[in-house]
């Protein structure tokens, strides 16, 4: 064989290689990305490798570049977590960032007025799922902590249940019927007859609540932001220790209902049945 002949098999090979190891490491970066966005607590570089289903010495180089972009954050412990970068670029990638810009204030006084964690979220458009889209975190040792892109399930959160039941009708009835539920906790709903029944309230309360449903030790409180046509757009909800929660209930309930009456007004929205 001669020297060109082996210089043109490398180089197709190398390109080949180059072409596969590329894809491979987007794949890698979007599994760390996607994993620790719906993680609380971060993750070690041996928890990012299983998730990434790659080999750790691989992944050193990813994360030491993501890391020093700001698009992940490592602590003290080896934890990673989402870096500032990511979430300022969701921000502004969004399409509802005039309404976090309008709702923020309104989630920061509700979190100083409650001192639990305060949370915006909207129905996914694409899937039956929350998206939290805006936080503002309680400043107790013991809270309420979850990251902006987090996706959340209707049927067990304050938001999801407010979002669930004011979907359109033919999309609510698709839900109820087709959409695959768990038990997370004993006091999770996920009877059609029980969610149902949760609807009913919500619509009657103007409020939605959870008590150890989406979490063991962990209750909220939520309420509608309706839009310009009176129709719901977005929820606001606290969420916290339920010992905690439990001890200022009717409190946290009107603070909640008053601040996203406050979101409906600023953004110029028309609550139904007024």
């Amino acid at each position: 064989m001669s020297t060109s002949k082996k210089m043109q098999d490398g180089i197709t090979n190398g390109a080949r290689s180059a072409g596969r190891s590329a894809p491979q490491s987007v794949g890698r970066i979007f599994a760390i990305l996607d994993f620790l966005a719906e993680t609380e607590s971060g993750a070690t570089l041996s928890e990012l490798a299983v998730k990434a289903n790659a080999p750790k010495t691989s992944l050193v180089g990813l994360l030491s570049g993501l890391t020093e972009e700001a698009c992940l954050i490592r602590d003290e412990d080896g934890r990673y977590f989402l870096g500032p970068r990511l979430i300022s670029l969701a921000m502004r990638a969004t399409p509802d960032k005039e309404l976090i810009a309008t709702v923020h204030p309104v989630l920061e006084d509700l979190v100083g007025q409650t001192g639990e964690t305060g949370v915006l979220g909207i129905l996914a458009p694409e899937d039956d799922i929350a998206s939290y889209i805006d936080k503002v975190e309680s400043e107790n040792p013991i809270r309420y902590a979850v990251s902006v892109g987090k996706r959340q399930q209707l049927y067990c959160s304050s938001i999801g249940k407010i979002l669930m039941a004011h979907m359109a009708p033919q999309r609510l009835e698709n839900y109820l019927e087709n959409y695959p539920r768990e038990k997370i906790t004993r006091n999770t709903l996920t009877e059609v007859a029980e969610l149902r029944k949760e609807i009913e309230k919500v619509h009657a309360l103007g409020m939605a609540a959870t008590v150890e449903e989406g979490a063991y030790g962990a209750s909220g409180f939520g309420a509608p932001i309706f839009g310009r046509n009176g129709r719901v757009c977005a929820a606001i909800a606290i969420a916290g220790p339920a010992e905690r929660l439990k001890k200022n209930n009717m409190a946290n309930i009107r603070l909640v209902r008053e601040a996203a009456e406050r979101c409906t007004a600023l953004i110029g929205g028309i609550i139904a049945g007024r």
